[in-house]
């Protein structure tokens, strides 16, 4: 299976679509697809609240796992991890007109009339699973941009900074 096939069956079993984003990336990322699943459980619906699309805060997640730092004084890495987050959020609010929940599924899912809308107009079931599928085209293509742009990792960790 591929990262979009794997992150469409994970959201497809009623996973929410942080969960689904970030498991299909754990293997790449260096963590079981168990971890991902927990770690990515209180993301969805914009954290339950419409804020962020959860297929987005799920690329995030892949992103900081891939190109985060762990050294603040190390700004190269601090830049780098700011870089991925601009054009993460950038182009998935570019391709499916926000990054927000609300503004996306045109509902406040904050409330239960709202979560009733979506529901009923099949949002979660229609809209959401492309929001998936655009969060995991968007991660891939970033991933590719900076393997192309970053030199070969020669398994030395630069260590703090003295």
């Amino acid at each position: 299976m591929d990262h979009k096939e794997k992150a469409l069956w994970y959201f497809n079993r009623h996973f929410h679509c942080s969960q689904a984003v970030l498991a299909a990336f754990a293997d790449d990322c260096g963590i079981t697809e168990h971890q991902a699943l927990m770690l990515g459980s209180c993301f969805g619906s914009g954290m339950r609240k419409g804020e962020v699309c959860g297929a987005c805060t799920g690329a995030l997640m892949v992103l900081g796992l891939l190109y985060g730092y762990d050294d603040p004084a190390v700004s190269k890495d601090k830049g780098r991890a700011d870089e991925v987050n601009d054009i993460m959020m950038e182009r998935f609010s570019k391709r499916c007109g926000s990054y927000l929940c609300n503004v996306i599924l045109d509902c406040d899912i904050s409330t239960s009339e709202g979560v009733k809308h979506a529901r009923d107009n099949r949002l979660f079931t229609e809209i959401c699973p492309k929001a998936v599928e655009t969060a995991v085209d968007i991660l891939e293509n970033i991933i590719e941009e900076m393997d192309d742009r970053l030199p070969p990792d020669d398994g030395m960790d630069s260590g703090p900074v003295p």
